[in-house]
């Protein structure tokens, strides 16, 4: 399949200033490197904020009610993960300067990208329906019908997304990203205790004893923080916004703070959250999201519950749109549809129709009558556990690519770290979709198992770099490496396909199709009361 990189020429216009094209990335100037970051901040903010979605409010808000302030040690663990993560998706983006699906069909092939991409629009469909259900619990609480609420939501996604600017959608981005900060007063309103916040935010420990539940809460609080979504989302987005590798040390920066934008509001939503319950009534006994709103109202005042709904809103139109231009950038990147922000709807009909065909059908599927809605969420949680794996275990291939990335290209440390992330994330992942599918698994004794072969895959890894670590070596790349781009496709050598990497891929799919078959038996069963 035969590729070229997009063009590269142009200003990079964010939502808070703009960079010349021809602008020095290497100036003393303070003043300048500030303007300069204040106009590529954006992708990294928004994918950050964005996964602190419906279900992430949902998920945060069920921790403080049933557990208090005690799982608040989880989230600063979460700030390493989500940067190692998401920092390689700016490697490839900034360096190639095509999307993640695309880079995908690039040197795995076409089917499997259309593998990949296959996962994504399927999860992410069923996720931006929670989305949608997000929007309706919200409004519920000021009593407007969701036959009401979710049209008119869908609409304003439509509306925003369709400015045929990036720039001007960045900034209708940042205005729900500011409203995200709405948490803090909500925080406040129930005056948590600074020692005992910290005290909880550095001890690791659980209201009770540990269970099955909090287990799963636990995997639930990681799993809702990092999503196959977010690669496809700031790939593409770090694209079209003509960044490379020239502002690739900005682009580090915008995602860092990201990272940290979400630390800090998950925390206080769950701070806020358990305080309330806490000291209240209610603790221990999560329904639903409109059911702590409706608790925050009851243990705090009316201006509590409000305030969560809005913020419950706010998180379910960020998480659908974003979602949902993660799914159209990458299945316009398989079928070689122009994409982009910055053309208007005559020029990238697809992408568009794309889009607006998917906001269009969840919200119809929230709208029919007597609609699974709690078997959308929890197939949801399963489905991101079984895709987890496929999308992580590309993402780390792409990035030891050196054919693409050049010296950009993961360096040893690197590669030890991310693995480590990532082979807990696909362990979390794993448990969270086997307990959904099979509930009466004892969810404490499958992590104590995930554990114990997490330890021995760590030290067979690295007994197996210690003994191939003479046979590999990097190739010596001279001049400047923030220059150095991706060459053109037909340049390339193809991807070396060794035993290991395929036996690893064909793995993935035999665990992706199990793992499915089991997903939608459960689903049928739930959905027949059996």
């Amino acid at each position: 399949m035969a590729m070229e990189i997009e063009d590269e020429a142009g200003e990079i216009r964010g939502a808070l200033g703009t960079v010349r094209a021809h602008s020095p990335s290497g100036s003393r100037s303070l003043k300048t490197r500030l303007l300069t970051l204040l106009a590529i901040l954006g992708p990294g903010l928004i994918v950050m904020v964005g996964d602190n979605d419906a279900g992430g409010v949902s998920t945060y808000a069920q921790a403080g009610q049933d557990f208090g302030l005690t799982l608040l040690w989880v989230l600063p663990l979460l700030i390493p993960v989500l940067f190692v993560n998401q920092e390689m998706v700016v490697r490839l983006g900034a360096v190639t300067g095509i999307g993640h699906a695309r880079l995908i069909a690039e040197r795995f092939g076409a089917r499997w990208a259309r593998f990949a991409v296959s996962e994504i629009v399927v999860l992410n469909f069923l996720t931006i329906a929670t989305e949608f259900i997000g929007v309706s619990l919200s409004l519920e609480y000021f009593g407007v019908s969701r036959y009401l609420s979710v049209p008119i939501a869908a609409l304003t996604l439509i509306v925003i997304t369709s400015t045929g600017s990036f720039q001007r959608w960045e900034r209708f981005m940042f205005l729900f990203v500011f409203a995200n900060f709405l948490i803090i007063p909500l925080a406040i309103l129930s005056h948590p205790s600074a020692s005992q916040f910290v005290h909880h935010a550095l001890i690791p420990g659980v209201r009770g004893s540990w269970s099955s539940h909090s287990i799963l809460l636990v995997i639930a609080i990681v799993g809702t923080t990092v999503a196959p979504w977010q690669l496809f989302f700031q790939q593409s987005t770090v694209v079209d916004k003509r960044i490379t590798t020239r502002w690739i040390n900005y682009e580090r920066i915008d995602t860092g703070f990201g990272s940290l934008v979400t630390f800090v509001t998950a925390s206080a939503m769950v701070a806020a959250v358990g305080v309330a319950f806490t000291l209240g009534h209610g603790l221990g006994h999560y329904s639903d999201a409109l059911g702590v709103a409706r608790g925050l109202a009851s243990n705090v005042g009316h201006g509590a519950g409000a305030i969560f709904a809005i913020v419950l809103l706010n998180a379910s139109i960020i998480g659908a749109a974003s979602v949902t231009l993660a799914t159209t950038y990458a299945v316009a990147d398989v079928t070689g549809q122009k994409t982009s922000l910055n053309r208007g709807f005559r020029e990238a009909k697809t992408f568009y129709g794309g889009f607006f065909a998917l906001v269009v059908l969840a919200a119809a599927l929230v709208l029919i009558p007597s609609a699974p809605l709690g078997l959308i969420t929890t197939a949801v949680q399963a489905l991101a556990g079984i895709v987890l794996p496929t999308t992580t275990v590309m993402l780390l291939l792409l990035c030891n690519d050196v054919e693409i990335l050049g010296p950009w290209a993961n360096r040893p440390w690197i590669n030890a770290l991310a693995s480590v992330i990532v082979s807990i994330l696909v362990a979390l992942s794993a448990i969270l979709m086997v307990t959904t599918v099979l509930p009466s698994l004892d969810a404490l004794l499958a992590f104590k198992i995930a554990a114990v072969i997490l330890v021995l895959s760590w030290i067979a890894g690295a007994t197996w770099a210690l003994v191939t670590r003479s046979e590999r070596s990097r190739p010596a790349f001279a001049g400047d490496r923030y220059s150095w781009r991706m060459p053109p496709a037909a340049l390339l050598d193809p991807p070396r396909i060794s035993k290991a990497r395929r036996i690893l891929l064909r793995a993935m799919v035999a665990y992706v199709l199990i793992s499915v078959v089991l997903l939608v038996l459960r689903a049928a069963q739930l959905a027949t009361g059996q």
